[in-house]
């Protein structure tokens, strides 16, 4: 089975800007970056700055160091620790900087004709507009800002936004009449209420998403950011006894070395990576064309355990299709079928124009001229369609109006093919009958096709510890079988917006995080509940209020990429910091045993390395401390590739990886680099 390609894989496919022509303006940030304040945002690499700095004036001081050359190397290699810190998060920004620009410039010089109180319109810089304000826009013109359409309806190209050339319809009253920014009228006009103020519209909160540098930081990265000064302060402690150990043992310590020890011993590396970690976590969803209104939100969904995703249109196509057909008793299957294509090529439905698919692709017929058939089209009052042929009368419809236009009760229908139409009923299905004069020949089976592939991702949400909620209007029976279908772990039938809040509360106060998507107003009640809720862009403005994702191609499946994307942001940042702390504790007892043996010759027991003296020792563990930043920048901005697991055995896996690969590496990496340093004569 061919599993559908979800949309999560499809932006990491997108054409990108190339990385050599990220490189130049990326370094150059770096240098500007380096001024302490900026840097001040991530005290550990501060830290290492300060060292830096210290270092290069301790090489201008004889008596401070053991040999210059040594400590100018030093000196360098700490610089290049904190321009290479920069560079990832400059990389990360850069990513996403072409198209702030690209979406800065649409907006530059727009204007917008504002409604005056007396009802006339005047020419105003689109910048001055305030929610509540009211816009006219003529076919051909960029809609000024986010708005409610209150009069009108118009196609609009929403490209600019989304990337989808096709137009979408948009009109006042019901769930498609909210439009965004920066999209164009391409027919007739609309009347629009402004819905933000400067700086809060989806091209504002897209624009600064994508730049990265105006990221806010999410609760975990403070937090994280908490740790780590912690441990930096513990560090800093511990370092600064070494020389007083040192001295009352009659030795000495040159101070170039305990601050390059520091440097080591603090957890650079996911110092160095943390930020472009979570910017480029946002440059992915942002490349899923999905807004958040802030960091809280994509966390929350990669510790969502519940899911709540409506039926029509998420689960299913929302629009049922003809599935098969069913002859009543000594009808031929030719008959039945040149019945329901004729009685369906004026039905202007999805329903009726999925028949005519059906059939055409089932058996190739003669079709009549459209000059010699008399076209009966589907009406909601009488519910049937159909078509008048050389004096024949062929009828399709459903159950009960096709019975009534032949005059027959239920009792009357054949119990062959009575039995067959609850059978499809009884399925979730809908059977429509079909006939001919006064002659019924058989019925039509409609179903709400599941989406392939649905089933796959519903298993794979599974086994990242993810329930899955089904919520729909349709009656239990007909729920159940959909359900049954797509492979959920639960539904809510006839559901109603206080069903859907009730649940959602129900769930929180087991403890759970639940996340859910919709787009009409009765969502708004549960989107505003749910601790991640994801309205569709063409939904109600009531709903993209209430929700704190927006999912700018109003593609309700995304929200299983969303949870993807928010997971792999934090097993992203928890992998590459369980490696910084592991090599934090091996480069520990990797480098102290070579610079106290001269002092505590029963250390050399601990010298498992066998480090060729303190200089290379020190030398090497700062080379492979930079180093380590730079191999590592990739999969920061790549992030760590999940796999279908519960949360214990991600947990395994990470620790596997990169609790042992980070304890092990800088014991290989620092020997490598001392006899490297060593050969070379540098030490």
């Amino acid at each position: 089975m061919n599993v559908r390609q979800t949309a999560l894989e499809s932006a990491e496919q997108q054409p990108a800007t190339s990385f050599a022509a990220l490189c130049k303006p990326a370094l150059l940030q770096a240098l500007v970056k380096l001024d302490p304040r900026r840097l001040a945002r991530s005290p550990v690499m501060l830290v290492v700055e300060l060292a830096a700095v210290a270092t290069t004036l301790l090489c201008f001081l004889p008596d401070a160091v053991v040999s210059r050359p040594v400590a100018i190397q030093i000196a360098l290699w700490l610089w290049f620790t904190v321009l290479f810190a920069n560079f990832a998060e400059a990389l990360a920004e850069g990513r996403g900087k072409a198209r702030a620009d690209s979406l800065k410039a649409g907006v530059q010089g727009l204007e917008a004709r504002l409604r005056d109180d007396d009802g006339n319109f005047r020419q105003v810089a689109a910048s001055s507009l305030r929610r509540g304000d009211v816009v006219r826009v003529e076919v051909g013109e960029l809609v000024p800002g986010d708005g409610e359409v209150i009069e009108g309806i118009a196609a609009v190209n929403e490209a600019a936004i989304t990337g989808e050339s096709a137009p979408v319809i948009r009109e006042s009253g019901g769930d498609r009449s909210a439009v965004t920014g920066n999209t164009r009228v391409v027919s007739d006009w609309l009347l629009v209420r402004i819905s933000s103020d400067p700086g809060e519209s989806t091209l504002d909160r897209m624009i600064a998403l994508v730049e990265g540098a105006k990221r806010q930081k999410t609760p975990n990265e403070v937090a994280l950011d908490v740790l780590l000064i912690g441990l930096t302060l513990i560090f800093l402690v511990v370092v600064a006894t070494l020389q007083p150990f040192a001295r009352f043992a009659g030795g000495d310590l040159p101070l170039v070395f305990l601050v390059a020890l520091l440097v080591t011993l603090i957890p650079t590396t996911i110092g160095g990576l943390l930020s472009a970690i979570g910017i480029a976590g946002m440059d992915r969803l942002v490349r899923l064309n999905v807004i958040a209104k802030s960091g809280r939100a994509v966390e929350a969904a990669g510790d969502v355990q519940v899911l709540l995703l409506d039926k029509t249109g998420t689960i299913t196509f929302g629009n049922r299709r003809c599935a098969a057909m069913v002859k009543a008793p000594g009808i031929s299957t030719a008959e039945l079928s040149y019945a329901a294509l004729l009685s369906s090529l004026a039905d202007d439905t999805a329903e009726g124009k999925s028949i005519v698919e059906y059939l055409r692709a089932l058996s190739p017929m003669a079709e009549p001229s459209t000059q010699n058939v008399s076209n009966i089209p589907f009406s909601a009052e009488t519910r049937l369609s159909g078509a008048d042929h050389q004096g024949r009368r062929y009828r399709k419809g459903a159950v009960d109006a096709v019975l009534d236009h032949l005059g027959m009760t239920r009792e009357q229908v054949p119990p062959v093919l009575a039995r067959e139409v609850d059978k499809i009923a009884q399925s979730g299905g809908t059977p429509l009958l079909v006939c001919a004069d006064d002659r019924l020949l058989g019925a039509i089976h409609l179903k709400d096709v599941v989406k392939p592939g649905i089933r796959e991702r519903f298993a794979e949400l599974r086994q990242l510890g993810i329930r899955t909620v089904m919520v729909t209007g349709d009656n239990p029976l007909t729920a159940a079988a959909i359900a049954a279908e797509a492979g959920v772990d639960d539904l809510i039938a006839e559901a109603t917006p206080q069903k859907k809040l009730q649940r959602i509360r129900q769930e929180q106060a087991e403890g759970k995080m639940v996340a859910m998507c919709g787009d009409g107003a009765n969502d708004a009640p549960a989107l505003a509940q749910a601790d991640v809720g994801m309205a569709m862009n063409d939904g109600t403005q009531a709903a993209r209020e209430a929700a704190n994702l927006v999912d700018l191609d109003s593609d309700p499946t995304k929200l299983l990429d969303v949870v993807q994307v928010g997971k792999q942001l934090l097993v992203t940042r928890g992998a590459l910091t369980t490696f910084s702390i592991a090599n934090d504790v091996a480069k520990y007892f990797a480098i102290l045993p070579a610079l106290f043996i001269g002092i505590y010759p029963q250390l050399s027991a601990l010298n498992l390395m066998q480090l060729h003296s303190p200089e290379s020792a020190i030398l090497s563990a700062i080379v492979f401390n930079a180093l380590i930043i730079v191999v590592l920048i990739p999969l920061a901005l790549r992030g760590v590739r999940i796999k279908a697991a519960d949360a214990a055995s991600l947990l395994r896996r990470n620790l596997l990886i990169y609790g042992l690969g980070g304890l092990l590496a800088p014991f290989v990496g620092i020997k490598l680099i001392d006899l490297l340093l060593t050969a070379t004569g540098l030490v």
